[in-house]
Formats: C-alpha cells, sequence, structure tokens
C-alpha cells in the first residue's frame, strides 16, 4: 500500500474501492507532462525549515520541496528523453492578466523578488512551454486547452505543488477536459501531509489515476509520436 494511502482511514478506503472507484485508466498514446509552480515562491530557498520558507515567501512549502525535486527532476528528463510535450506553469505576476495570488490570501501587493523563478534542477529549456496563469489550475482562461489539442494529446501527466491547490485544481480540469489524467504521487508536494494524502486519495477516487514516479516511466513506453508544428 502506498504511504499517503496509509493515511485515509481502512473504513473509507475499503468502502470506495468496493463502489469501484478507484479503477485505473489506460495512458493514451500521446501525452504531455504539465509541471504545476514548481517555483521558489512556492518552494522557499533550500536548507530552509518550514517556519523560515514561509518567511522568505508565504507559499513556499519548504523542505518538502527540496525532498521531491530529484524525482520531478527525473519525470522531466524522462519526458526530454521521449521528446513529449513538458508544460511548465507558474503566476502570471508580470502581466496585465495579474489578479492576486492563485488561492486566498490576506497579504497585498505583488510578490517579492526570485518568486516565479524555477530551481535549477528542474530549469526549462528550449522546447518546453511556459505558461502564466492568474488562477488555480492551468487550464483557467489559458490557452492550454488549444495547445494540448494542436498537439493532439490525449493523456495528462500532472506534478509539482501544491497537491491540495493548484495540482488537484489543474488534475479536476483536465479531467473535466476530456483527458485521461494521471498524477505522480511522488513528484507532488504540498506544506500540509494531510491535505496531500487526502487530495491524492480523493483524485484517485474521482478524476485522475495516482501512480508513482516509478510506475508511470514503467507505463509509458516506446518513442512519442512526431510532434504537430
Amino acid at each position: 500500500m502506498k504511504k499517503w494511502m496509509e493515511q485515509i482511514p481502512e473504513s473509507e478506503r475499503r468502502i470506495l474501492s468496493k463502489a469501484g472507484f478507484f479503477a485505473e485508466t489506460n495512458i493514451g498514446a500521446r501525452t504531455a507532462l504539465i509541471v504545476v509552480d514548481v517555483t521558489m515562491g512556492f518552494c522557499g530557498s533550500e536548507g530552509l525549515t518550514l517556519d523560515e520558507a514561509i518567511q522568505e515567501y508565504s507559499t513556499a512549502c519548504g523542505p518538502m520541496s527540496w525532498e521531491t525535486m530529484p524525482r520531478i527532476a527525473q519525470l522531466i528528463e524522462f519526458f526530454r528523453k521521449q521528446k513529449r510535450p513538458i508544460i511548465y506553469t507558474l503566476s502570471d505576476i508580470e502581466g496585465t492578466m495579474y489578479a492576486g495570488k492563485a488561492t486566498k490570501s490576506k497579504s497585498k501587493g505583488r510578490p517579492a523578488k526570485g518568486y516565479n523563478d524555477f530551481p535549477a534542477a528542474i530549469q526549462p529549456r528550449e522546447g518546453d512551454w511556459v505558461l502564466p496563469k492568474t488562477k488555480a489550475s492551468g487550464f483557467f482562461q489559458t490557452p492550454l486547452p488549444a495547445y494540448l489539442a494542436r498537439q493532439s494529446i490525449d493523456t495528462v501527466v500532472v506534478c509539482g505543488v501544491s497537491t491540495s491547490g493548484c495540482v488537484r485544481a489543474t488534475s479536476v480540469d483536465a479531467h473535466s477536459h476530456g483527458y485521461t489524467t494521471i498524477v505522480v504521487d511522488d513528484c507532488c508536494f504540498d506544506r500540509s501531509y494531510f491535505a496531500h494524502c487526502a487530495n491524492l486519495f480523493d483524485l484517485q477516487a474521482k478524476y485522475a489515476t495516482v501512480v508513482s514516479l516509478e510506475e508511470i516511466t514503467a507505463r509509458i513506453k516506446g518513442p512519442a509520436l512526431a510532434a504537430v508544428s
């Protein structure tokens, strides 16, 4: 049993499993990776405690960010080698569309310097798409659906931060747009481990298939089909 699943009461696991909520879906031939909001603003500097990271950026997740980072980097590299599309989302804080943070906040004003910088281990490269967004979901009033349709994508793989926030919102919207949706559990993180576990459980039951890095790399076979220009 997955570690996060152990946090869910056994009675709830049993009832939802019996009802058929945990059925897995097949991964399609044209798969894209969405790396959700893995920026310094949602991580904080490496080596800080969670309390220290939140002092740096109020949205930071602290140590969980850096524990998860190597696995996210491996997932990105896997998609690069497969020549499959990689989309990075971040907060739209530079454009005229900026409407505050993606979630409710008591603070006002623009985020601190460096908020939207990507950690060195997962820096976008030529050919990757960096997509600014104004709210939690990468699909909300962005050109992401048009991009995925143009690439004939049938399956969306989601990783990043936070599991209970922007990862969840993006995954639910991917499902709502008709994509087979895969969430990579050990490539997602949250400042609350309870929220991380509960939301993976709910996503698995309703909107997505939740797998590990090892599982997703084993299930995606062969080179990608030619990209659509």
